[in-house]
């Protein structure tokens, strides 16, 4: 059994001649070296990472992933460990700590820089990043099968042009930007998660670098001694089985919350749709402790009042176990469907017929008539005044369904609202019936708003009589 897995390898993974091992062992040196090509490109790959990373664009990422130098100095590793040459060891050991280090220091003053003068706002991190952020044995997988690639393609010269699908596979430059923009925003789950992902990815390449020059005939021993493998092939193989222990649990928790949400999102929609046939748009989940905040925006054809948005959250709190509190965003639509037309209203007319009959005959006498014409005043017509939104420091400007009622749309400063006719005073607080410019009717604290202008007023003349 042996000696047929042995013959199996010698056959499908040839050995490489003494010259061209030689070759091959000069030119990976030649490339882990850290010279001013290798930190060039790290640099400018690095900028371009970080740029995509922040700006949620996946082609600008893929192309920092071409330019990153940072498979080399890995590969040069795994051939140093597996021949003894502590020389190259030592060069692309500082190249890939070097590099990592400029690249994460680089990205987080990139991070800063945009927290000062927000091209870009990161109130919420890009979806780009956060997938950067929860490490799987997945993730282990492929830059096992990357680094596989990568080594074999360097000893195969006619392979080489797999190297860039290599390079965008493993995905080196993208977390180690990813661990400078959680270290720049003070998230140290982002920056944790990101790290452990080059880690991965930097120790499995290793590892698989190693296999594959094994294989190939680099290593001192003979291959088809299996009896004794090299140490840096063991020490690597179980770096990798100790990494899967993180990624395990990072996977099941992520895989737990995702499944937890899921249950939520279900239970709220069709809560919500249980309220006039109303859709839900959007919904964030806030876990705060064992209690949930959950804010969502829904589509209504009827306006939901306060006492229908507590019977939403008792509703949802029953179905869930658990505490929950909740606050309402409403768009309010108008459903017409095709297939069944709005119905007429039928509107009463009244029609005179005359009857006919004996026409009376009586003598008239003229007499003089006096004929006024009275001219009354105009009548005075209310119009919605524009009026704008103060500046104001507060965190928030809402406009509601009704007086310290559910919101229903946000403002901002200077905006133009229509004041319309109607006003209520709720706790000493003067609250104005208005309008904005999408159409919603709602109402907001009058000390919001600015002074009013002067009335105006349509006349609506009577005619003469």
């Amino acid at each position: 059994m042996k000696d047929s897995l042995v013959h199996t390898l010698k056959r499908l993974i040839r050995s490489m001649p003494q010259e061209d091992r030689a070759q091959i062992t000069a030119e990976i040196s030649e490339a882990a070296s850290p010279g001013f090509d290798y930190f060039f490109l790290d640099v400018l790959s690095c900028s371009i990472a970080t740029l995509g990373l922040i700006t949620n664009s996946p082609a600008v990422i893929i192309g920092a992933m071409l330019l990153a130098p940072l498979m080399s100095p890995i590969i040069a590793i795994g051939l140093a460990s597996l021949t003894g040459n502590s020389h190259m060891l030592r060069r692309s050991s500082a190249a890939l700590l070097r590099g990592a280090l400029l690249a994460v220091l680089l990205s987080a003053f990139i991070t800063l820089i945009n927290s000062y003068l927000p091209f870009v706002s990161l109130q919420e991190l890009p979806n780009e990043i956060m997938a950067r952020t929860r490490p799987s044995p997945i993730d282990l997988v492929i830059a096992m099968a990357g680094g596989m690639a990568a080594a074999y393609a360097m000893t195969q010269p006619k392979l080489s042009a797999a190297l860039p699908g290599v390079a965008i596979a493993t995905a080196l430059m993208p977390p180690l930007c990813t661990t400078g923009i959680g270290i720049a925003l003070a998230d140290w789950r982002v920056a944790a998660g990101a790290a452990l992902l080059f880690i991965t990815n930097a120790v499995t390449i290793a590892f698989s670098a190693v296999l594959v020059f094994f294989l190939r005939g680099f290593a001192a021993r003979p291959r088809s001694d299996l009896n004794h493998l090299p140490r840096s092939l063991k020490l690597s193989a179980v770096l990798v089985a100790a990494l899967l222990i993180p990624l395990t649990y990072t996977s099941f928790s992520f895989f737990q919350s995702a499944a937890e949400n899921r249950q939520i999102q279900t239970v709220v929609d069709q809560q919500v749709h249980a309220l006039n046939n109303a859709d839900l748009i959007e919904l964030s989940i806030f876990h705060n402790g064992k209690a949930l905040d959950l804010e969502m925006t829904i589509r209504t054809a009827a306006a939901l009042s306060y006492d229908r948005v507590l019977e939403l959250q008792e509703a949802i709190v029953k179905e869930l176990e658990r505490p929950v509190s909740i606050k309402v965003n409403q768009i309010f639509v108008e459903r017409l469907d095709s297939l069944n037309p709005p119905t007429a209203t039928p509107t009463a007319t009244t029609t005179s017929t005359p009857t006919p009959g004996p026409s009376p005959t009586f003598t008239h006498t003229p007499s003089p008539t006096a004929t006024f014409t009275a001219t009354l005043p105009p009548t005075a017509t209310p119009l919605p005044q524009p009026r704008k939104v103060r500046p104001t420091r507060l965190p928030g400007l809402f406009i509601y369904q009704q007086p310290g009622g559910p919101v229903i749309g946000s403002l901002r400063a200077g905006q133009e609202l229509s004041v319309l006719y109607r006003s209520q005073i709720v706790d000493g607080l003067e609250w104005v019936e208005v309008v904005d410019e999408e159409g919603r009717v709602g109402w907001v604290p009058s000390a919001l708003l600015s002074p009013p202008a002067l009335p105006t007023s349509t006349a609506s003349p009577t005619p003469p009589s």
